[in-house]
This record gives C-alpha cells, structure tokens and sequence, in this order.
C-alpha cells in the first residue's frame, strides 16, 4: 500500500512537472500609457503693462532651452514629481515662444531640477519682480516642468511685483 502511494505521488509530482514545463510562458507587460500626448492649453502672459502674449496651445512635454540655462528636459518628471512625461506649464510657453517669435529665458536650478522663468519678451522680472505661474487662476505649488497640464487649462505667466 506504501508502494502504490509513493507511485501515485511520484506519477502525479511527475505529470505537473511535465504540464508546467510545457506550458507556453505568459508574460503580459503591461505597457505605461501614453501620458505625454499633445494637449491643447489657453496661455496668458500678463506683464506690468499689459498683456503680453494670449492664444491657444498644442503643447507636450519636451526638451527646452533657454539663453541662460540651457537646454532641460521640461516633460513633469523633473524632481520626480510624475512617473511619466506629461504636459507642463514652462514647455507651454516654451511652445507659444517658438511659435509666435517671441523670447522668453530663465536660470535651471539642478537642486530643484526646474527653471525660474528670468524674462517672457523682454520684460524681466529683475530684482523687485518675478514671473508667477498659475494653471486655472490657482498658482502652481510646483515648478512649471513639474506641474502637469490637462487639456483645457488655462496656464497664466503672471509678472508679480514683490
């Protein structure tokens, strides 16, 4: 009776060992879905004497470049704040920039891994003054290549006195 118990557990350990070792691998990788597909924003530039820049734009998540800091990526992984790219505040303007041959330049900050917009067409904010940055008349509480846009935003450049 030992036998034929020792038999049966051997067959059986010996017919899933057969099945398991034959049956075809599945690995589903789940693919990470595209987060950094081109959105359509409102971009406002208000500077201290008016209006600087309004208008619509298609804008992703990209390197961008400045005069005085370079060029960066600017796609909201910076400071690890979203896993993926995604559409970001600076890239916006960035985007608008290019688009409508207007300059705007500012310092990268690697301890932060975002730039301080320094001047949007030539108005800067010098030492009494700074480029705030809201998206839907509320301010970002991070830098403009962290915050992550949705389509429809309303993203404001807003030149803010001390």
């Amino acid at each position: 009776m030992r036998q034929t118990l020792a038999r049966r557990a051997l067959i059986t350990t010996a017919a899933l060992g057969l099945a398991l070792a034959t049956a075809p691998a599945v690995a589903h990788a789940e693919a990470a879905p595209n987060t950094n597909k081109k959105i359509n924003v409102s971009l406002t530039v208000q500077g201290p004497d008016g209006l600087l820049f309004k208008g619509k734009v298609n804008t992703k998540g990209h390197d961008v470049t400045s005069a005085t800091g370079g060029t960066h990526k600017c796609d909201g992984t910076n400071g690890a704040a979203n896993p993926t790219a995604v559409p970001t505040p600076t890239a916006a303007l960035d985007d608008a920039a290019r688009r409508n041959y207007f300059a705007w330049d500012g310092t990268w900050y690697a301890s932060f891994d975002d730039f301080s917009v320094d001047s949007i067409k030539n108005v800067s904010g010098g030492g009494s003054a700074y480029w705030s940055i809201s998206v839907n008349g509320t301010p970002t509480p991070v830098g403009g290549c962290q915050f992550k846009l949705k389509a429809g935003d309303e993203v404001a450049f807003t030149w803010t006195a001390f």
